[in-house]
């Protein structure tokens, strides 16, 4: 957890939104006083894959669907 002043967080806004949406909790004071906590509002449900995200990320050989070396006695 960290505590951090309302100057040195308006100075270092951007690190601190950064920190809390890597899970650390931070803590703004103002004379000393603990005033506003800063979490993300990330929520714990994942969305799902688009279609076709994948795309050309996966490839086959053309060979793909040919008889296997070692199966040939079985065929």
């Amino acid at each position: 957890m960290q505590h951090i002043t309302i100057d040195a967080a308006s100075q270092h806004l951007h690190e601190l939104i950064a920190a809390a949406i890597n899970g650390e909790e931070i803590i703004i004071t103002k004379d000393e006083q603990p005033v506003v906590k800063l979490t993300p509002l990330i929520s714990e449900k994942k969305r799902s894959p688009l279609f076709g995200s994948a795309k050309d990320l996966i490839t086959i050989s053309d060979d793909f669907d040919a008889p296997l070396e070692e199966f040939q006695d079985y065929m």
